[in-house]
């Protein structure tokens, strides 16, 4: 079962093109996916293989520190950032685009924001053949409110819906320096994209991703209900009543390697 699966109970709303989805905790659903999501936290600012290999050669409590350089140690950039995992982690379990590089591992500094798009989504059609973008905004708040997500939708709005040209050079930039010839492709691709674009609306869906302590907002579907079905827009909401107490227990499991 997916992350989402065993954490959550889901309720999905679809009317054509618009996707309404709000989550909320099952009953030791936390519990059962705390440790899997801890593990998932730290691939988002390096790789496993090399997380492990500093363990090998240095052990586990310097191995600790090294990655606790790479990750916020701020309330408010600990929730940005866990924001931006868990919309990668339901993008690749829920829609089935990838979201190909883990920008988090990018960062200029560890408590800043990154630039650009929060996440992008990539793929192909049915056949395999025609690109296919998801452009994506997160936002983590203890309390949500109309005016972030109006924010939010106003991010998703501009350069006419496309994702910014400087976010998608930087994700074709890095798979075209994988040494897998998929991502290479998928890399040419969107490369080719930041200069023709070529795609249509339809093929540049959206999604406004939230986390929140007080649940969906109704600020939520009135957005929804305003948007246009020339994409797919996707608008979700997780509830987390102890909104800013789960994420510093997040980190504090995700930076906790174990003992010698």
């Amino acid at each position: 079962m997916s992350l989402y699966e065993r954490w959550c109970d889901a309720t999905r709303e679809k009317d054509k093109r618009k996707y309404y989805w709000t989550y909320v905790e099952k009953h030791g659903g936390r519990d059962e996916i705390q440790g899997d999501l801890a593990e998932t936290i730290r691939s988002h600012y390096d790789r496993l293989e090399r997380i492990a290999e500093d363990v090998d050669r240095l052990g586990y409590k310097v191995a600790a520190e090294i990655l606790c350089e790479a990750m916020p140690q701020t309330s408010k950039g600990r929730s940005g950032d866990l924001g931006e995992i868990l919309a990668t982690e339901l993008v690749e379990e829920e829609i089935g685009l990838r979201v190909p590089v883990r920008r988090l591992r990018y960062k200029d500094g560890r408590n800043m924001a990154m630039r650009g798009d929060d996440f992008i989504g990539a793929g192909y059609d049915s056949k395999g053949e025609k690109l296919w973008l998801l452009k994506g905004e997160a936002k983590s708040n203890k309390v949500l409110g109309k005016a972030t997500v109006t924010s939010a939708r106003k991010v998703l709005n501009r350069d006419s819906g496309r994702c910014t040209p400087d976010s998608l050079l930087f994700v074709a930039n890095r798979l075209l320096e994988s040494n897998d010839p998929d991502d290479n492709a998928l890399g040419r691709s969107l490369r080719d994209e930041v200069g023709l674009k070529s795609l249509r609306a339809d093929r540049i869906d959206h999604m406004l991703f939230t986390i929140s302590g007080n649940g969906p907002h109704a600020s939520l579907k009135q957005d929804l209900e305003a948007t246009g079905t020339n994409r797919d827009q996707y608008v979700v909401n997780i509830h987390v009543k102890d909104h800013q107490d789960f994420i510093a227990a997040m980190y504090q499991e995700a930076e906790d390697l174990g003992d010698d």
